[in-house]
């Protein structure tokens, strides 16, 4: 058998791995929006997984982080100390 051919399956293998569990984890943080449980922390862990294989999720966390800046940076945001 082709090395070549073993190495591209087990990358393959590993992609579609990624892929499966990210989207898991997204959906079950979306549904944690209407079932008890912490959608926001459980949602950006789905598409960080993501985002290793899509643009349209590192898009997504890119924003995500852009909005959690702008909430830390406001005047009514608590400051820890």
């Amino acid at each position: 058998m082709n090395v070549n051919f073993f190495l591209s399956t087990i990358n393959r293998l590993k992609r579609l791995v990624k892929i499966v569990a990210g989207l898991t984890v997204l959906v079950i943080g979306i549904l944690m929006i209407v079932l008890p449980g912490p959608a926001v922390v459980v949602i950006p862990i789905g598409l960080m997984i993501l985002a290793t294989e899509f643009v349209w999720a590192r898009t997504l966390m890119e924003r995500f982080q852009e909005r959690l800046k702008k909430i830390n940076r406001s005047p009514g945001a608590k400051k820890r100390g």
